[in-house]
């Protein structure tokens, strides 16, 4: 008998390389208002847009705050003055949902496991902006379903986003539920408070300062083959 029979994914930086779509889109973004910008203040606005979600997690500000504040903090570090905040937002948006890179080549272990394993995304983020990417990349014909924290009503790492996404997934049972993320403090923080299974992908091998209870970690997204392969 199957040890898991559920995979709860999370996206960015797990499944798609999140990374890479940031630095298209705020070059893209910029280029669109008639300016050019280097690898340092990619830095500096992923800086910014990490921090500002990381509050989020803690319940410190909202989500609209989050997607103005944080270019309103980068437009005072650069101080840029001639750019609508709003625009810019609304412009970065749409960027980052109309391209995606795979990480570890997920769309097709995603698919391998499909025959096998009931699969759902589970992401903070913009709702058009996650949709988008899940058409294009095509992993919205993969999963059984998808929750986003926008439609959901409450971010991860919250227990309430937890509860509202395994009331709508049928015959729910916590023991034979897993969850994959790279984020501590958002996947695996959830995944304790939700008291299911918890897989930290950490292909960068960065040290835990944490007291999480983390069943598994791996390093490349295929390795969650063998942990699923256990009985």
């Amino acid at each position: 008998m199957q040890r898991y029979e559920i995979i709860l994914w999370d996206v960015d930086q797990t499944l798609l390389d999140f990374t890479r779509s940031e630095d298209y889109a705020l070059r893209n973004t910029f280029e669109q208002f008639g300016r050019q910008i280097d690898s340092e203040t990619v830095a500096l606005y992923s800086g910014i847009n990490d921090s500002y979600w990381k509050r989020l997690e803690r319940g410190e500000v909202t989500k609209q705050e989050v997607l103005l504040g944080r270019f309103y903090t980068l437009f005072e570090r650069l101080s840029i003055e001639d750019i609508d905040v709003r625009e810019f937002a609304s412009a970065y948006q749409k960027a980052l949902g109309s391209v995606y890179f795979y990480r570890d080549d997920s769309y097709r272990l995603c698919l391998e496991l499909k025959k096998d394993y009931r699969q759902y995304v589970v992401t903070n983020g913009v709702t058009w902006t996650q949709r988008n990417k899940l058409r294009l990349s095509g992993f919205d014909k993969i999963m059984d379903d998808i929750f986003i924290s926008e439609e959901i009503g409450s971010p991860k790492p919250y227990l309430e986003f937890f509860e509202k996404c395994f009331n709508r997934i049928p015959d729910f049972d916590r023991e034979k539920t897993i969850i994959v993320g790279d984020s501590l403090t958002s996947d695996m923080l959830g995944g304790n408070r939700a008291k299911i299974s918890c897989c930290w992908y950490n292909p960068e091998g960065k040290v835990r300062t944490d007291e999480l209870n983390i069943d598994f970690q791996i390093k490349n997204l295929w390795e969650i083959k063998k942990i699923l392969e256990k009985r």
